[in-house]
């Protein structure tokens, strides 16, 4: 009974990583991407100013990880432009999202359990661009883990880690949103994903490609939905997280911060000379006598 099982979920594993994700995922990835491209503020005025701007800026939230992993194994970046089914139908969920007659499209589309469905169809399509992106450097570079590991990377969050030159495009520039400096849930998921994918792909995880892709596409599924479905930001690896990182890298201490405090307080002290000294009353009861004595002449 347990081998029974156990070969139907190999066979439905088999199945759903053999599944096309043209045009159905893609439509689903494209529009989730260009919905979180409007939430941007300014967007809808500079689609309005600019739409080749506009335009520019949906491309490279639908094909961003492609880009990055063209210029990480010296490939030409343009080179998934030259899909043109794909970018067509990326201009076409583009336009209808930022210019259809009253809003329609886009308030379909945003309607909560519909984009659900749609945030789910799309972290389907991440977790096979991680596995193609460890695949493909895994080809190039037989031997070179950390290559396979920031292709991988770049494939599942390539977006993300564009997003300061996407915000150049818009004319913003906000260094602190750096996508290293803080990482969202995508960034960090696609980060243990490729990991993952690597360990597998060089043997070192005994589980085949197909359930790995199943396994954990479910994970990316049920997360995404639960943090769309509830609003919420906070990361599923925070208490796992905040128990590993301070034994392995350490805590932030108070002393340094206050020690620099102290030292940043005298300086300022030091800075600012002390006032001059009082005058006396006599010195004041001359001056005023002096003052009107010129009065008078």
């Amino acid at each position: 009974m347990e081998l029974a099982g156990a070969l139907q979920l190999g066979e439905l594993a088999a199945a759903f990583a053999a599944l096309p994700v043209f045009p159905l995922f893609d439509t689903a990835y494209f529009i989730v991407s260009v919905l979180y491209l409007k939430y941007e503020p300014g967007a809808v005025e500079m689609s309005r100013k600019s739409p080749f701007a506009s335009w520019l800026c949906a491309m490279l939230h639908c094909f961003g990880s492609y880009i990055l992993a063209d210029l990480l194994l010296g490939e030409p970046p343009i080179d998934y432009f030259s899909n043109n089914s794909s970018v067509i139908l990326a201009t076409a969920v583009w336009y209808l999202i930022f210019f259809c007659p009253m809003n329609l499209f886009y308030k379909c589309v945003s309607f909560l359990p519909l984009k659900l469905i749609f945030v789910a169809m799309k972290e389907v399509v991440r977790v096979r661009k991680i596995a193609a992106g460890v695949h493909h450097a895994h080809h190039r570079y037989h031997h070179g883990w950390f290559i396979m590991m920031a292709t991988g990377w770049v494939k599942g969050s390539g977006v993300a880690l564009m997003s300061n030159f996407e915000q150049l495009l818009r004319g913003v520039w906000k260094p602190e949103t750096n996508e290293i400096l803080h990482m969202s849930f995508p960034t960090k998921a696609s980060l243990y994903g490729t990991i993952l994918f690597t360990l597998q792909q060089t043997h070192w995880l005994p589980i085949s490609e197909a359930n790995l892709i199943f396994f954990f596409t479910m994970f990316m599924i049920v997360c995404k939905v639960f943090m769309t479905a509830t609003h919420s930001h906070a990361s599923p690896f925070a208490p796992v997280e905040s128990f590993i990182c301070p034994v392995f890298f350490g805590s932030v201490s108070s002393g340094h911060s206050s020690h620099h405090h102290d030292q940043h307080g005298a300086s300022h002290e030091v800075s600012h000379p002390p006032p001059p000294p009082a005058k006396s009353k006599e010195e004041l009861n001359e001056g005023t006598r002096k003052r009107k004595a010129k009065k008078a002449e």
